[in-house]
């Protein structure tokens, strides 16, 4: 059988693009070389527990058109991101608020905050040479080394100062007590986990798993028209024009028999000599209960730890500076001349992209070549 499109993966923009492509009366064989569809939003039922695998994903958005849409498929609970960071056993508030300034300084008022951010900002004087400097002179240096400093380096396995400025852009800095880290107008987590929520996806559609598109590169392609790619552009080509830069995650789970860990779904650890960056305790995604409603007796804990990218591993975050985008132009000059392959997706287009980004940008593709 000819297929209309061949789908490369099964996360969230392959799953949205070929369901888009049935609903258009195509014909779509879906595959991913995991032995499992949902990609890196892939959660999996342990002890009534939706542990999301490959890292926390909290959905939200401000975009009603996808909110609309992926609320199809899934119903989702009010879960709100409040995250909390450990500095070498002090507990403080995320984002940066009231609670944060409170018991960073002992201060009450906005008043009081804004004047001791203010005169630590003053430390920086013209333009930041490099993250170091551009994060202090937005929150001044107290905030800086307990809740930046050492969870930037271990995310990038760089030293602040060695970081360039662009990477942080702005931080938000709230004179209210308000720990909705998001702030987004829709949020929340699917209830039943996003396997199921992507199942309802595909369903209908042909899927085979533990497929290796690149292995199988010519037979693959022999079987439909055009292929829908969404995995590394660099590794499509064969890596000629060199590797692209990735961070990659490594994650270790626990299965503990008790009912709480850390109260809540994210820790950050912000200093240099705790080797995770987080500890997300999965139940608190949704509330600790299972679907019945009845509290869960044990939970799952899983500490993240970050490391730069090698082959052979998963790659989860581009690595987007200058050197990195000028070899991504080379490789997308490339992708144009394929004539029948879309590349999308964060590997696909080597963007960071959150979720409600890549579903925009699959429905925008669709949209575009289907209609």
């Amino acid at each position: 059988m000819k297929y209309d499109y061949l789908v490369v993966g099964s996360g969230l923009y392959g799953a949205v693009f070929a369901h888009e492509a049935k609903a258009h009366g195509k014909s779509v064989l879906v595959i991913d070389k995991r032995p499992h569809v949902a990609g890196n939003v892939y959660t999996e039922n342990v002890e009534g527990i939706h542990v999301h695998v490959y890292g926390a994903h909290i959905f939200h958005t401000n975009d009603r058109k996808v909110w609309d849409y992926i609320t199809r498929f899934a119903e989702f609970n009010r879960f709100t991101n409040s995250p909390v960071a450990n500095y070498k056993g002090e507990l403080y508030s995320l984002p940066f608020n009231m609670y944060t300034f409170n018991k960073m300084w002992g201060v009450v008022t906005p008043e009081e905050a804004e004047a001791k951010i203010n005169e630590q900002r003053s430390e920086i004087t013209g333009t930041p040479k490099n993250l170091e400097e551009r994060a202090i002179s937005l929150v001044g240096r107290d905030i800086f080394e307990k809740l930046i400093k050492g969870y930037t380096e271990k995310q990038w396995g760089r030293d602040c100062s060695e970081l360039p400025s662009f990477i942080i852009k702005r931080l938000p800095v709230r004179l209210t007590f308000d720990n909705n880290y998001f702030n987004a107008l829709y949020q929340g987590i699917p209830m039943g986990g996003y396997t199921r929520m992507i199942e309802k996806l595909l369903e209908g559609i042909e899927v085979r798993l533990n497929t290796d598109y690149l292995e199988n590169k010519a037979e693959l392609d022999s079987l439909a028209e055009k292929v829908v790619y969404t995995g590394p552009i660099d590794a499509y080509f064969g890596y000629r024009l060199g590797y692209l830069e990735y961070r990659s995650v490594r994650f270790e789970t626990e299965l503990l028999d008790q009912p709480n860990f850390q109260g809540n779904a994210a820790v950050n650890y912000t200093d240099r000599e705790t080797p995770w960056t987080r500890i997300i305790e999965h139940k608190w995604f949704e509330f600790g209960r299972d679907a019945e409603g009845n509290d869960l007796p044990k939970t799952v804990i899983s500490r993240e730890y970050s490391s730069e990218w090698k082959p052979g591993d998963e790659p989860y975050y581009p690595v987007n500076n200058e050197k990195n985008g000028r070899l991504y132009e080379q490789y997308r000059q490339l992708a144009e001349k394929e004539r029948h392959v879309i590349f999308g997706g964060r590997l696909g287009q080597y963007r960071y992209y959150d979720m409600d980004q890549v579903i925009a940008e699959a429905l925008r593709c669709s949209e575009q070549e289907l209609d």
